[in-house]
């Protein structure tokens, strides 16, 4: 018999240098480290190299990792992997994109697909690499990133935005999302699944298509309208009206509009409609409810209401969403 050979795994290199944020560096360890195919082998290779190493490379907190790889690494990955790093200032494109970094980016394979996390964006953007597409970035940051970098097309208001061979991602979380959206990519809803069920995280904020990406209900403590907001989420099946979301916090209709937009980033009837779909989606996922039901525990009253503002917002009907994703 011939001896037939699992192919090898999908090699991912994550790059970073001194002043790395661990969590963010960990993320593609966590979630490409744990994909295995259905006979349990690893489908990904997950590696971390420095543009200055192989060598110790300084956190931005008192952890110290020693980076086994250089930047050659790169030249070896079939991912490549930028997350944050460094204190460099966000206002120059010269302090971004340092002699190093440059020419270990250099390294990467033509073809070869290439992540950011946060504002790893700005190191692929001042590389030339986002010239003329589509990304994102930390949104504390879409200001100087639309200064230094105009000639990108920066979505500031997604998670992360996927144009095929380069993906970037929003802050610290979002790479989650991401990652989990390209093993789904990869792989399928099965094994991302799988990831996200032993990470304990949302097994899918992102869908497989950038129009299923997910923007989480914002909820603080300290915010203002942050009882209309609790108060509304629990409340999604019923009729909502600005009036009562605003008795909530004891602010007329016009302060409380204001104040939603500011705090939020939309207005009250879209941040609305978003969470209602949201709910829907869940639901889908992980009940066996008829349409009809949950249209009505979504408050959209009707399954042709639910299907026309689902489709309108996601590209796909409910059946078919749930088809894909249920379970």
């Amino acid at each position: 018999m011939s001896d037939v050979r699992a192919p090898s795994p999908h090699r991912v290199a994550v790059l970073i240098q001194d002043g790395f944020i661990p969590f963010e560096s960990g993320i593609p360890h966590r979630i490409f480290g744990k994909a295995r195919d259905s006979d349990g082998r690893l489908l990904y290779e997950v590696i971390t190299c420095t543009t200055d190493g192989p060598g110790p490379v300084q956190s931005d907190s008192d952890m110290v990792v020693l980076a086994p790889h250089g930047p050659e690494a790169l030249a070896t990955a079939d991912t490549v992997v930028v997350p944050k790093f460094g204190s460099y200032d966000l206002t120059s494109a010269d302090e971004v994109l340092t002699a190093p970094l440059k020419e270990a980016l250099g390294m990467i394979r033509p073809g070869t697909r290439i992540m950011s996390i946060c504002t790893g964006a700005f190191a692929l953007a001042a590389a030339g690499l986002l010239d003329g597409r589509p990304a994102t970035t930390h949104w504390a940051h879409t200001d100087d990133f639309r200064t230094l970098f105009p000639q990108v097309k920066l979505d500031p208001d997604v998670l992360f935005v996927d144009d095929g061979d380069i993906l970037t991602s929003a802050g610290v979380a979002s790479g989650v999302d991401l990652c989990l959206h390209v093993v789904r990519r990869d792989h399928g809803a099965a094994v991302a699944n799988r990831v996200a069920r032993v990470t304990v995280v949302p097994p899918h904020r992102d869908g497989g298509q950038a129009q299923f990406i997910r923007r989480p209900a914002q909820v603080s403590g300290s915010s203002g309208i942050s009882t209309a907001i609790a108060w509304a989420l629990e409340h999604l099946d019923q009729p909502l009206t600005l009036e009562k979301m605003a008795v909530q916090v004891s602010m007329s209709v016009r302060t409380f509009t204001r104040r939603f937009r500011q705090e939020t980033g939309e207005s009250p009837g879209r941040w609305l409609q978003r969470q209602r779909i949201e709910l829907a989606r869940n639901l889908l996922e992980t009940t066996d409810l008829t349409i009809d039901r949950v249209a009505a525990r979504c408050g959209f009253n009707t399954a042709q209401s639910l299907r026309l503002h689902f489709h309108a917002a996601l590209g796909v009907t409910p059946a078919a969403y749930r088809r894909t994703f249920h379970g």
